[in-house]
């Protein structure tokens, strides 16, 4: 595979991002700004971004790794080599702090981990922890095995399927199960609908997407409605829950009982925004991944013929346990290839919260960054043939080539997803068991569009003939 040199075009003063890391104290700080695209007044690039955000992103990287840009009211600036986002992610993490759209008033569990920063989100990140041990999450594989099953047993032959739709069923019900101890049967309705929502309300399709919360566009105004409603739904479940948690062991009550060093309980909003935040992140990501997988295989043949092979040996057309999991080699590279391909959390966000040198240039305080995984997943600096869906280049020299921040489909450093064991168990349990059991025949686009909003969603449902093996 052919790579650039590996710091080439990181920045106009230094040709290695770590030169001069010691000294960067403040009147060491370049005065250059990355450079970027012109923009409009008031709206800056944001119709660019808009018509067509995977252009955009090919024009910046024409500016070099560090380039700046504009969205209404904010300056911004995206991180493009995967030194530079080790950099952020890992090495001067402090600098940069998490950044959830609060700009615009969207955020939805401002309280939760995903957004929570400094000694709050340690706090945070140390009790729940605790419900993502290996040992727990192991105990999590015959709940996922028997709702994949379930999922399969309502399938009729020949029967026509969106299967988004089925997956976001199953990955909600399957993190119900496993970290709630529920089973939410009618209440399921409104966690998707909020998981619908809260994408329309971030999808990049028209200058509204930027506008403030208090803007009373029809978008604003089903959000608020829907997040209401899914906290109140949240709430209830907490409150069934409270008095009684020493009755169960699973996440929900972890949060209610756990205490800090000073014996101090969650907050009644933290609480719930945990359980938001669970809710929504942990079955949405992992749905998206089963679909685009399911439709990289309707598509491939020989790759089903592969994967097929693999399951009949290893398997014998059983639920793979846990000892059957490190045999399932090609399995993982299907779901790797699967995700460097379609990252459903396609793009990160820090904010800088002081003046720093990344790239060689200044980058002021308060600037927002993009850590783009859909962009760097297939950079042909680091893939060859990057947009082709081949599990076999995943092989062990592969990796090794490979710098360690292209490919971070569940972030990295400190806050990479607390969640990504869980994810892992589910998708190297739940595809064996659908590919053994199934065959699709696409119906759909096999190229859909896909909508970069809150998560990497495809604008149409996937459609399948499912044919029962």
């Amino acid at each position: 595979m052919d790579h650039y040199p590996i710091m080439s075009n990181l920045g106009p003063e230094s040709s290695d991002p770590s030169e001069g890391r010691s000294a960067r104290v403040d009147e060491d700080l370049p005065s250059k700004t990355p450079p970027g695209p012109d923009g409009l007044p008031v709206v800056g690039n944001a119709r660019s971004l808009i018509r067509d955000p995977r252009e955009f992103y090919d024009k910046l990287s024409e500016y070099g790794s560090v380039v700046g840009y504009r969205l209404p009211w904010m300056e911004f600036c995206t991180v493009l080599h995967p030194e530079l986002i080790e950099r952020v992610l890992m090495v001067d993490y402090e600098r940069y702090a998490k950044w959830g759209l609060e700009d615009f008033g969207g955020e939805f569990a401002p309280e939760g981990l995903l957004l929570t920063d400094g000694e709050q989100w340690r706090r945070q990140r140390t009790t729940i922890q605790n419900a993502f041990t290996v040992e727990r999450i192991q105990s999590y594989g015959d709940t996922m095995a028997q709702g994949a099953t379930e999922m399969i047993n309502g399938w009729d032959d020949g029967e026509e399927i969106a299967l988004n739709q089925a997956f976001s069923k199953l990955t909600l019900d399957v993190l119900t199960r496993s970290l709630f101890d529920l089973q939410l049967s009618e209440g399921s309705d409104i966690v998707t609908e909020f998981a619908e929502t809260l994408n329309d309300r971030g999808s990049i399709d028209g200058i509204s997407t930027f506008l403030p919360m208090w803007v009373p566009t029809p978008k604003n105004r089903k959000y608020k409605r829907v997040l209401s409603e899914f906290r109140s739904f949240v709430d209830g479940l907490i409150d069934e829950r409270r008095g009684r948690a020493d009755e169960y062991d699973d996440l929900l009550s972890l949060l209610l009982a756990a205490e800090d060093d000073d014996g101090n309980t969650m907050s009644e909003t933290e609480i719930r925004d945990q359980m938001v935040t669970f809710l929504f992140a942990g079955h949405e990501t992992t749905s998206l991944a089963l679909t685009y997988t399911f439709l990289e295989l309707a598509k491939e043949p020989s790759v089903r013929e592969r994967l097929d092979t693999e399951h009949d040996s290893v398997l014998g057309g059983g639920a793979p346990g846990l000892g059957d999991l490190n045999n399932l080699s090609y399995t993982e590279q299907v779901i790797q290839e699967s995700l460097r391909l379609y990252p459903p959390a396609f793009i990160m966000f820090r904010k800088v919260t002081e003046d720093t040198e990344l790239g060689g240039y200044r980058i002021p305080k308060g600037t927002r960054l993009t850590l783009p995984q859909f962009y760097i997943h297939t950079d042909e600096r680091w893939y060859d043939a990057p947009e082709r869906f081949d599990p076999s280049r995943w092989t062990e020299e592969f990796e090794d080539s490979l710098p360690d921040y292209a490919y971070f489909p569940f972030g990295g450093g400190p806050r990479h997803c607390i969640g990504m064991r869980f994810a892992m168990l589910e998708l190297k349990t739940i595809l064996p068991i659908v590919a053994q059991s199934t065959e699709f025949e696409l119906l759909s686009d096999p190229d859909p569009e896909l909508d970069m909003a809150t998560t990497l969603r495809p604008a149409e449902d996937i459609r399948m003939r499912v044919s029962k093996r």
